[in-house]
């Protein structure tokens, strides 16, 4: 595949370019010709393309305006495709309309964690992630309570959805190929938040903001009171001396309903 324009390292741009690969995200995504998609980093429009001609509507986002040509020569004659050039991070992607059921995206490697966990709850219209993303990203997803790679993504993610799919790319499948390796994962909501995400995810985020301290020691250095922290604790039957890797993301849903 001739490419137009050189990626740029300091956006971390990996061009997806193989045909193959874009294939098994369709299947994993599930998609369907009813279906409102949003792709984050529509790149060269490879991806953006396929979902175009299988979808009903694409909103595609894209920080990188010097993509916009290639881009829209990729999709010409696709009019389900919108467009949106600007940061994802910081666009009102819950304002998109009609709202995406769908997020399926090669996520660049800078934002795909901030990105998968902002969505979670922000935006309550999606139903199923397919998101291409470093490898140690993917296993962080869905890490058991115990191992190095479980942390503060592991548990909102799996409290808000289930994996039904994995597999691993190869490197040779990006223009440039990384210098890590990468995988598609596929997870289907099971919940939808309200307000009391937010003081989920403040513990959530506090109570791994220090692996190697005990988790009373971890919510004090963020501000939470000790007597009630350990009160807490006592009340869930965990002893004061554990660290928050080792309680499961149900656990620590709980203790943060304690904490309230």
């Amino acid at each position: 595949m001739k490419i137009p324009v050189a990626p740029r390292r300091e956006l971390g741009q990996h061009f997806l370019v193989d045909e193959n690969i874009i294939g098994v995200a369709g299947r994993l995504a599930e998609l369907g010709p009813d279906d409102v998609v949003l792709e984050v980093g529509a790149g060269l429009g490879v991806l953006t393309r396929y979902l175009a001609e299988r979808v009903r509507l694409v909103h595609a986002v894209e920080l990188d305006r010097r993509l916009e040509p290639p881009l829209r020569e990729t999709l010409a004659g696709h009019s389900n495709v919108e467009l949106v050039f600007g940061d994802a991070l910081a666009l009102p992607l819950h304002e998109l309309d009609p709202p995406p059921g769908k997020l399926v995206a090669n996520l660049p490697y800078s934002i795909a964690t901030p990105l998968v966990a902002e969505s979670l709850g922000g935006l309550s219209s999606v139903e199923l992630w397919c998101v291409l993303v470093q490898r140690e990203v993917a296993d962080r997803f869905f890490a058991l309570p115990g191992t190095k790679s479980y942390g503060a993504v592991s548990v909102l993610v799996q409290l808000t959805a289930d994996r039904t799919g994995f597999h691993p790319v190869a490197r040779t499948c990006f223009h440039p190929p990384p210098n890590v390796d990468s995988a598609l994962v596929a997870f289907r909501r099971r919940r939808r938040w309200g307000p009391e995400l937010e003081r989920v995810r403040e513990v959530v985020h506090a109570a791994f903001g220090h692996r190697r301290k005990t988790l009373a020691n971890a919510l004090e250095l963020a501000g939470f009171e000790r007597r009630g922290v350990e009160a807490a604790l006592e009340e869930l039957g965990v002893r004061p001396g554990v660290r928050a890797e080792a309680l499961a993301p149900e656990e620590l849903e709980r203790l943060a309903g304690h904490l309230t």
